[in-house]
């Protein structure tokens, strides 16, 4: 475990804790420097963003201290540890947002922590989406995830649906109980046109973004931007920035 990263029980104690939560404080005043700077270049308010802290490989008392700090979006990328976190911080006022390619055998899980799915590229995830949330009584909010990489009709490989498949996979999810349609995300391509052009990626997710609101009025959240090109994502007019390494700092090594 790298260091200043502690997990639950590890000695300390409080001054563990103490130093941890003044970390994460520094951190997240930085991130929110560079949220409003951007917003301010861009001749937006600051409220027209929201940050979303990706917790992946920290601890549930990560998310604990983040949320005594106002944090109330948090995101996940894995199931398994996703469940477990979520499980372990039912009192706190959050919101999960899943974020990772997710697998069908994994939805039904998924459906009794996360309020919005990020990830949705493909008709037979919505409809198992659709049947785990009417099961859990819930609603669950829909991100599609465009890939920019992807040829017509393929996904990419970090997943997402081609843009042209962006509509008929919005009408799927409008027409679908349980399920709300609530805008696009990407992750900015490391492949095809788009690779290394993060700005005109974002920008062209906005232009998806507003053929689908155009069909859509109530879907008008997106997803874009992270640690390293957040500034471009609300220049280019993100809703949602999703940031991790900037707020948790980076992360030990997954073996």
């Amino acid at each position: 475990m790298a260091r200043g990263h502690p997990r639950p029980g590890a000695g300390g104690g409080h001054a563990v804790t103490d130093n941890r939560k003044t970390q994460l404080a520094q951190n997240l005043a930085q991130v929110e420097e560079r949220i409003s700077a951007a917003c301010a270049k861009a001749g937006r308010p600051r409220e027209e963003v929201t940050l979303i802290v990706v917790t992946k490989t920290y601890p549930a008392s990560d998310v604990r201290l983040l949320a005594e700090l106002g944090v109330r979006q948090v995101a996940e990328n894995r199931d398994q540890e996703a469940a477990f976190k979520a499980a372990e911080c039912t009192d706190l006022p959050l919101t999960w947002h899943f974020v990772g390619q997710l697998q069908t055998n994994k939805v039904r899980s998924v459906a009794g922590y996360a309020g919005i799915v990020q990830s949705v590229d493909r008709s037979r995830l919505v409809t198992t989406l659709s049947k785990e949330a009417v099961r859990a009584e819930r609603e669950l909010g829909c991100l599609i995830q465009v890939a920019l990489d992807a040829e017509s009709g393929v996904r990419g490989e970090r997943g997402g649906v081609a843009p042209d498949g962006v509509a008929p996979l919005a009408e799927q999810i409008a027409g679908s109980q349980g399920l709300r349609l609530d805008g696009v995300m990407t992750v900015a391509p490391l492949a095809g046109p788009y690779a290394g052009r993060e700005l005109a990626a974002f920008e062209r997710l906005m232009e998806i973004s507003s053929d689908l609101h155009a069909d859509h009025p109530a879907a008008n959240m997106v997803s874009a931007g992270m640690s390293a090109d957040l500034e471009d994502a609300v220049a280019a007019g993100a809703t949602h920035v999703r940031v991790g390494t900037a707020v948790l700092g980076v992360r030990p090594r997954l073996r």
